[in-house]
Parts: C-alpha cells; structure tokens; sequence
C-alpha cells in the first residue's frame, strides 16, 4: 500500500469513527497498519488507533499501540514524531494510573525539543503531567502544570486544550474542597464549547457537563447535578465512552446518596465499579468504594464498610494516592468511634493527620488545615495556596 492510498483509507477510516461506526474504523485502520510501506502513514494511523482506544477504555491496547508508535517515530528520525508517540506513551500510563510512569515520560517530552510541532505539544504534555500529579495527591505540582498547560493554550490559541486544562482544574478544586472554583472551571469550558465547539467531538461537551455534575452535587445542588450528568451521560452512551459511562454511574450514585436513597445508590455504585475494573481505572475505583462505604455507614452496617475500607485503602497504597488515604482514615476514625475501639481510632487519627502533613495541606495564613470543608482558596504564583478569608 502506498502513500496516497494509505492516506486515502485513513481518512476512510476516520469518517466512520466520526459517524460512531467505531468497530469498522478500527477494521480500517488495523488494514492499513498491516499493509502500508509507508512510515509516516503508519505513524498517524498508530494515532488514531491510540486515540479510539482511549475513547472506548480499551487502554492496555492504547498502549500497546503507542509502544509500537514508539519503534515508527525512531525510524522516522524526526523529534517531533518522537515527541508526540512519547506523550501518547505518557497518556496512556496515565489512564492506567502509573503516575510515575507518566510524570517520567512527560519529562522525557519536555527534553526533546524539537521544532514549532514539540512546543505546540508541551500544554497537552504539561496537562498529562498535571493530572499524574493530581493522582499522586501532589497539590503544588499539579497546580503548577495546570497553569502551564493553560499559558500554553492561551499562547497557542488552542481552544480545544483550554477546554480539557479547565475540566482538570474543575477536579483539581474538587478534591481540596473549594467548590465554587470547582463549578467555575468546567462552567468555563462549557463556555469554550458552546462558543467555539461547532466542529469539535462532542466529548468535550459531555467532558464539561460531567465536571460541572461533579460541583454542584458537592454543593447541594442536586437537580442541577443530575441535569448535567443526564446529558453526559447521554453522550457517553452514544459514542460508546465506556470511561465516562463509569464516571457518569459514580456521580449518579453519588447524587442518590446525597439524598439518603441508598437503594438506588447501590446499583449504581456497582455497575460504575464493573466497568472501572473493566478499563483498569483504578483510581476511579477508590472513589467508587469510598462511596459504597459511605452507603453502608448510613445503613449502620460498620463491618461492611470496614471491607470496603480494606480494598480501597490496598489500590491507594499502590496508586499512590496520599488524598484517598486521608479519606479512608477519616471513614475508619467515625466508624470506630462509633464501636468505641479506642486503640484502633488512636491509630487513623495519627495515619490521618500524617497525610495531611505528607499533602502540605495547610494554609500558609492561619495554619489550618486545606481540604477539611468547602473553603475559597487562593493560589500564589508560586503555586502555594490559602484561604481566601
């Protein structure tokens, strides 16, 4: 297969994926891998590919075929193609959670300074490197490249980057609890697709109204919530996202146990759980067991919620995640209170309070510790935050 026709088939191939015939997109583009002599060719349907996997949650062969676009790039010998199958090594390691992973192969990008293509490509290298922070509960850093990403997004131009950098700072601002932060940002970046979002996935406009979902449950908003999630949830289901069907689950059983209907919550919580287990994301389902475990201390059943404890704490452990942590030592602390085991609620206390020192999650201004309850913060430029008060 030569240049033109590889060309010819790519396109074919994309039209397909762009009408939701995913399945025989991949037929597609696996064709052309198999028979084009065509390296650069080869190179951009290895993208696609990587790019459709990652769609549909499929992200161990996401990185099976960035590993393989990895091998194209050194034959092309053009820093730029190295450049970007190394941020798609990177991306891929960050949707299977190996933060390490990801934050070394974003460094690794950010030291290949190729031609104008690497410089486009250091916001989105930027924003991959943020969230692989975010995971790791490494506040200050995360922050960091989040405002690098989106210097690089305004300096660009690049609207599409501006859109994914204000859906991370929406969960960013979620996790340490500063809500209204938390709704501006992906209320921001429904702003961005509705103004300029005519010919982009709709992803994005499911992206933004999942985050905003997220925020106004966080504060008691709870029709507002569950009309957002609705139409992302909508969208994910059209296009076959399986990773945002899971986050979509998560957030309706949220919304559920929000208003104390457990019943309805459960289920949910255990569809989201399967699908999670099914894509690899394992940071998703922390958040997913941290919910179960909250359903069943409102039901009183402290033993149950104790199991669910165990197996989340053992995936934040190996994740890394030092924010889920915190959260699991706090559940333990009120449930063994609540059976008066004193020697056992000694020890979260401790744990607890060592999070919080490992996370440097306290306000430079008046000591107190950042993430305990909803609070406006501030940033300085230097990344370090306070309390607005």
């Amino acid at each position: 297969m030569g240049q033109d026709q590889t060309k010819q088939q790519i396109e074919k191939g994309l039209h397909l994926y762009q009408s939701n015939q995913t399945e025989k997109a991949l037929r597609v583009w696996m064709r052309v891998l198999e028979k084009s002599a065509d390296p650069a060719g080869r190179f951009r349907v290895l993208g696609c590919l990587i790019t459709a996997h990652a769609e549909m949650g499929r992200y161990k062969d996401m990185l099976k075929f960035a590993v393989v676009q990895i091998d194209t790039a050194r034959e092309l010998e053009d820093p730029d193609y190295l450049t970007e199958s190394y941020l798609n090594l990177a991306r891929s390691n960050e949707k299977l959670c190996e933060f390490q992973k990801t934050i070394s192969y974003c460094k690794t990008c950010l030291n290949m300074q190729g031609t104008t293509v690497s410089l486009q490509l250091n916001g989105q290298v930027s924003l991959s490197m943020g969230n692989a922070f975010l995971g790791l509960s490494i506040f200050q850093k995360a922050l960091e490249c989040f405002e690098k990403a989106l210097r690089y997004a305004h300096n660009n131009d690049d609207k599409m980057l501006e859109c994914r950098v204000c859906c991370s700072l929406g969960n960013f601002y979620t996790q340490i609890k500063d809500y209204e932060k938390a709704l501006f940002f992906p209320c921001k970046a429904a702003e961005l697709v509705n103004d300029y979002g005519k010919g982009w996935s709709l992803k994005y406009r499911a992206m933004s109204q999942y985050h905003m979902a997220v925020a106004y449950r966080k504060l008691g908003r709870l029709a507002d919530a569950m009309d957002c999630c609705e139409e992302s949830m909508k969208i994910a289901l059209q296009h076959g996202d399986r990773p945002l069907q899971a986050l979509c689950l998560l957030c309706f059983a949220d919304i559920h146990r929000s208003r104390k209907d457990v019943q309805t919550a459960i289920p949910r919580y255990d569809s989201s759980l399967s699908i999670m287990t099914e894509i690899g994301n394992r940071l998703g389902l922390i958040q997913v067991l941290l919910g179960v475990t909250k359903c069943w201390m409102i039901q009183k059943e402290l033993d149950k919620a104790l199991e669910s404890i165990e197996k989340a704490q053992e995936l934040a452990e190996g994740l890394g995640n030092k924010l889920g942590l915190l959260k699991l030592h706090c559940l333990c602390e009120r449930i063994y209170r609540t059976k008066g085991q004193q020697r056992e609620l000694r020890d979260h206390v401790v744990k607890f309070h060592e999070c919080v020192e490992e996370m440097e999650l306290y306000c430079g201004m008046c000591g107190e510790s950042i993430g305990e309850k909803n609070n406006q913060l501030q940033a300085l430029p230097c990344s370090h935050f306070f309390h607005l008060k």
